[in-house]
């Protein structure tokens, strides 16, 4: 099965050209090294890296705050174009945060605010293995200062770079190799048939 990888960023704001050819080269990168490419289905920097996904071939999803195509366009003023399939929640701006950080086995963090922050923190808290594309403004630059100010062990990784191709590298790099053994953050049970009992699962962050 492909991976698939988040790029959470910002919307909207003044973005500089600068911000979204680095957005355009993670997402052709992504689509480069077989992944497929999970945005917020929203304008901005996650929109330019879905441009460079499909420009590369690739296939891109969208994860919709809206109910339908219409509240999707003319609600939340978000495209459809460089998107393979929309899914829609219903769920909101915020409530749409949850399903893209599930739905994606690496996060990766492009400048970004208080949305992307709520998405930075979702994702650390459920263990993801997360990127983050220095240089790029937002919460970007201030990402190493929280982490040092969380001091939470979530068995969350964090990666940062400011070359995303390098950083699409190490990400797929380190999960293939060591993160993909990660137990899930819920609650697990695991029956010994020699002994009819149930014991736990190992929680987040603990060997396997």
């Amino acid at each position: 099965m492909q991976m698939k990888i988040g790029v959470m960023g910002s919307a909207s704001g003044d973005i500089s050209a600068k911000y979204l050819d680095i957005a355009y080269r993670l997402g052709r990168s992504i689509a480069q090294n077989g992944c497929i490419t999970i945005t917020g289905a929203c304008p901005g920097l996650p929109l330019d890296a879905a441009r460079g996904a499909k420009d590369a071939g690739g296939m891109v999803v969208g994860i919709s705050p809206a109910l339908s195509e219409w509240e999707h366009v003319h609600r939340y003023n978000s495209p459809v174009e460089h998107h393979d399939l929309l899914i829609y929640t219903g769920s909101g701006l915020m409530g749409r945060e949850v399903v893209n950080i599930r739905t994606s086995d690496i996060v990766v963090i492009i400048g970004g605010r208080s949305g992307t922050l709520g998405e930075f923190s979702i994702a650390y808290d459920e263990g993801k293995l997360i990127g983050v594309v220095l240089g790029t403004g937002g919460i970007t630059s201030e990402i190493k200062y929280i982490l040092r100010v969380i001091k939470k062990k979530t068995g969350s990784k964090v990666f940062h770079d400011e070359d995303p191709e390098k950083l699409v590298r190490s990400l797929l790099s380190y999960y293939t190799k060591k993160h993909f053994m990660r137990p899930s953050v819920h609650t697990h049970f695991v029956v010994n048939n020699n002994h009819d009992q149930q014991h736990p699962a190992p929680e987040a962050g603990e060997s396997v």
